[in-house]
């Protein structure tokens, strides 16, 4: 455990932290890589490192507060010695996340990955997904780009499939595309849609080894198909999932939710502030959480910035964007969500 002591009491407060239970070079990173992204996360606390040894200065309060969350970071090390960036930046800034950490809620692993990788839940909301998983038959995730909602739900698909709870997995996307149509692109129907539906094809290459993933999309285990595709065909003992659900519009959506079988689970993912129809209020992802929040066996999850799992830059990027469109009334074109 990190112990301290206050060396004076003052609006300006210095404090000594002795690592005892963590290398230093585990906390610090290679060239101080962990060590200056704690000092950006409080850059009111002048942090110095000498050996196993951090001096703080600053004012008691944000001493305390960091002291405090630092103590926690070292404790999830000793328990499950494993710590990076991402683990550092979420302890150190989420308390909902700190408590779930320490209990161990991000150690189960959703599917090892193609290179022996562990996929788990890596954020709060990512977490509730996995555990409505297992009560609930239709999940919606609504959210920012980047809170990997699509490609935690590609995990548990795999995972159902490798563990025989399905036949097989169904992942469709609605051809919608702000400022350009599928029939100008160049080649067949296939050659045409493959560039749109790229990453949900990344996310199994992620997953699956090269030769199993081929082998089950070419004799149908896998279906990676647009969103009209959909209609007519009941779906049965399949775990299926709507990325971009945004883009679908009422009557759409309203189809894709009557395809569900027996022995199904649905996960819709969109974000809702990324609606390319040409109008907002055709979505039929808006509607459908309005009127289904009250199902049993139905669960909706909002992801938010905290989700964000991608560069550091993405959460600064979409907190520029929504106050800009907060400023001027309109809405982003970008969008990109697995």
């Amino acid at each position: 455990m990190a112990k301290g002591r206050q060396k004076d009491i003052a609006r300006t407060t210095e404090k000594v932290i002795y690592l005892d239970d963590i290398e230093p070079v585990i906390l610090f990173g290679t060239n101080n890589v962990l060590l200056n992204k704690i000092r950006n996360i409080f850059p009111q606390v002048k942090i110095v490192a000498r050996g196993n040894e951090l001096k703080c200065i600053g004012e008691e309060n944000e001493i305390m507060l960091f002291s405090e969350r630092l103590n926690e970071v070292i404790d999830y090390y000793r328990k499950y010695h494993r710590l990076d960036d991402d683990v550092i930046e979420r302890m150190l800034t989420d308390e909902e996340h700190v408590k779930k950490a320490i209990e161990g809620s991000f150690e189960d692993v959703i599917v090892y990955g193609a290179n022996g990788r562990p996929i788990r839940a890596r954020t709060i909301h990512q977490l509730q997904l996995v555990n409505d998983y297992k009560t609930n038959d239709l999940i919606i995730a609504d959210g920012p780009a980047g809170t990997g909602k699509t490609y935690t739900s590609i995990a548990l698909a795999v995972r159902a499939l490798k563990n025989r709870e399905v036949k097989k997995i169904v992942l469709t996307r609605p051809a919608v595309e702000a400022g350009e149509r599928l029939g100008f692109l160049p080649g067949d129907m296939k050659e045409k849609l493959d560039p749109y539906l790229q990453p949900l094809y990344d996310a199994l290459h992620d997953m699956l080894p090269y030769k199993r993933l081929e082998t089950w999309m070419e004799d149908g285990t896998i279906q990676i198909a647009p969103l009209a595709y959909m209609r007519g065909r009941t779906l049965e003992n399949a775990f299926v999932i709507l990325d971009e659900a945004q883009n679908a519009t009422v009557s759409q959506l309203k189809m894709f939710l009557t395809r569900m079988g027996l022995c199904s689970k649905f996960i819709m993912t969109g974000d809702t502030t990324q609606i390319d129809l040409p109008r907002k209020n055709d979505s039929g992802l808006l509607q459908a959480m309005r009127i289904l929040s009250n199902i049993e066996g139905i669960s909706i999850i909002r992801f938010d910035e905290r989700d964000i799992v991608r560069h550091r830059l993405v959460k600064m990027i979409i907190r520029a964007y929504e106050k800009e469109e907060k400023n001027s009334g309109k809405t982003s074109d970008s969008k990109d969500d697995v």
